[in-house]
């Protein structure tokens, strides 16, 4: 069985990731791309499904033993884990170096002390664990072939075949390293290039030491800031300047449940909070490159903008379920593509619109196109406000007047009508300025409960959603407004679990609620961190400083976070690592940091 989702650690190259266990074993693994099939699907099956285990020695029948200590070498992506045994001590570094060639994952044994018996145990599964390749021998190297795809496994260790799994048995001593890597390259196309672990190593520390001091910030939370920047980092699509949401599918928000989506696609609205995060922390190249994607993505239809596209831009991202896998912990159905990428959310336009706002307030290089997409995104819009959508959480129930969605297109305007007032774009100022006020009236008029003094999830519903603690975030009111203040106040009392965390909003057990999902969820850990940042703005520091770090505790041992907390079962649950997580703890950070409400 798969590992904990706080188990595992993550490793990449900028353009797919692998997650390794504490065991040392390798459960999931997409190549090419984060989008491609895994060739290691184990983490959402069984070891049938595929899995590299690469550990010490132990008896078939006994669980492999977790590593004693793991952390990642300074401020890079390179994991190195250290088990403790009988024998000795051994260490295993893996990382995969930033692509220049074929994609590889490498990883080096290290003998520390003793001498120690190791085994790596490698099972490749093609197609998502469907697909047993034909292994064989080509020039003294074992090569894996399936259709289109080819995997080269090369390493100084003997190897043998067993149980269509490749093995090397061997010891390790003080002062050995034994270095073992995987390769890919189109099947078609001649073996990639010989690997060089050693070189490699380096390259990828000095790649993460130089891309770490550009960050701007220095405040006391600077461990979890930078940690969070280098896994946004390594959910950005180097070829293209597209984000991934994570680096997974399907990993359940409800364990045994239903609630099980693809999230290795770039959601325009992730992509533009994490842009306006790594902006604010000193990373404008991130910026123009996610820039020159989203007009790529966008082309000249933006009347038909998709709210999520594929890492290279494409827009159809087809639904399907794949029925050999039976999901993690039994969670079912695994899902790959995601249908809703076709849905209706008027919130999107105004977090894309925020992202080319701050692009431009920190210097960004002026796009007369980003412009001319900026205005047209304000004449659809126009036209579009005042319809019902899904809203900012997917949901597959019918289509709503989500208060959320109205802030945002409210945001959409005022950020234009800042752009053309400052003089770098023409447009009907006072026709929408109108329209600003005219949105800005609506919500406070259909979106407000005045009995409670909060604002509810939809026009004339009595739900509450965290999504409204974005409305003193993005300036819709001031933070010190009675109604702010109230809604906050609601969400704390209504949609709070025991441990003081946040849900997105109410669910409905067994029954579908308003998502048209049955089954419930964990506290959403970004709407938690949102909560922390509106204590903070409304002078409660000390309350959201505690929240915060009740947050940061929830982090597993290297800093990672998935989608939400389960209160139940006190683990992290949904896709992981999770960028819509690893957002907000940074601007929670920078806020609590100008706030001056951190401890010691």
């Amino acid at each position: 069985m798969a590992g904990r989702i706080e188990d595992y650690a993550l490793i990449g190259d900028m353009q797919t990731a692998a997650l390794v266990c504490r065991d040392g074993t390798v459960d999931w693994l997409c190549l090419p791309r984060f989008d491609s099939h895994a060739i290691f699907a184990g983490l959402l099956g069984t070891e049938e499904h595929g899995f590299w285990r690469l550990g010490p020695a132990h008896a078939s029948d006994a669980k492999p033993p977790a590593a004693a200590r793991r952390n990642y070498r300074g401020d890079s992506l390179i994991l190195e884990s250290e088990w403790d045994t009988p024998r000795g001590t051994v260490r295993v570094t893996d990382f995969m170096p930033p692509r220049d060639g074929a994609p590889q994952l490498i990883r080096i044994v290290e003998g520390v002390s003793g001498r120690v018996p190791m085994r790596s145990a490698l099972r490749m599964r093609f197609s998502y664990g469907r697909v047993v390749p034909w292994v064989h021998k080509h020039d003294g190297r074992t090569v894996a072939v399936a259709g289109p795809d080819s995997v080269w496994f090369d390493t100084d260790c003997e190897t043998y075949g067993k149980s269509l799994t490749t093995y090397s048995d061997f010891t390790v001593a003080p002062g050995d390293r034994i270095a073992f890597t995987i390769s890919w390259e189109p099947s078609h196309k001649q073996p990639p290039a010989l690997p060089e672990p050693e070189t490699s190593l380096q390259a990828t520390e000095d790649f993460w030491r130089e891309w770490v001091e550009h960050c701007t910030y220095h405040g006391p939370y600077r461990e979890a800031v930078i940690r969070s920047l280098i896994t946004l980092k390594a959910l950005t699509y180097a070829p293209t300047g597209g984000i991934v949401a994570a680096p997974t599918t399907s990993l359940p928000e409800d364990i045994g449940g239903v609630r099980n989506w693809d999230y290795r696609y770039t959601w325009l609205r992730d992509a533009a909070i994490t842009l306006s995060s790594l902006l604010r922390t000193g990373y404008r190249e991130e910026a123009r490159a996610w820039r020159e994607w989203l007009l790529r993505a966008v082309a000249g239809d933006p009347e038909n903008l998709q709210i999520m596209y594929g890492i290279a831009g494409e827009r159809e991202l087809g639904e399907a379920e794949l029925d050999w896998l039976p999901g993690y912990e039994n969670s079912a159905p695994v899902r790959v593509g995601n249908g809703a990428a076709h849905q209706l959310q008027l919130d999107v336009y105004g977090e894309v619109t925020e992202a080319l706002h701050l692009g431009h307030m920190t210097g960004l290089a002026r796009s007369d196109y980003a412009s001319l997409l900026q205005l047209k995104l304000i004449r659809y819009l126009e036209q579009h406000w005042d319809e019902p959508d899904e809203g900012i959480w997917e949901v597959r129930g019918p289509r709503r007047h989500f208060v959320h969605s109205k802030v945002m297109a409210w945001v959409a305007v005022d950020r234009t009508i800042k752009l053309i007032e400052s003089g770098d774009a023409d447009g009907p100022l006072e026709r929408w300025r109108e329209l600003r006020d005219d949105i800005h009236r609506d919500v406070c008029e259909k979106g407000y409960d005045k009995e409670r003094n909060t604002f509810t999830q939809s026009y004339g519903s009595k739900e509450l959603d965290a999504s409204l603690l974005l409305i003193p975030q993005m300036g819709f009111l001031p933070p010190d407004d009675k109604r702010v203040i109230g809604t906050i106040e609601a969400i704390q009392r209504e949609l709070s679990t025991t441990d003081g965390f946040i849900l997105r909003y109410p669910t409905e057990g067994d029954s579908e609620g308003v998502d048209g999902l049955p089954g419930d969820e964990g506290a959403f850990l970004a709407c938690s961190f949102w909560m922390a940042d509106d204590l903070a703005m409304i002078g409660r520091v000390d309350e959201a400083r505690k929240l915060f770090e009740k947050l940061l505790a929830l982090r597993n041992d290297l800093g990672l976070l998935a989608e939400e907390w389960d209160p139940r079962l006190k683990r992290q649950v949904g896709n992981f690592p999770q960028a819509f997580s690893h957002v907000p703890l940074i601007d929670t950070a920078l806020r609590l940091t100008a706030s001056g409400a951190y401890g010691g």
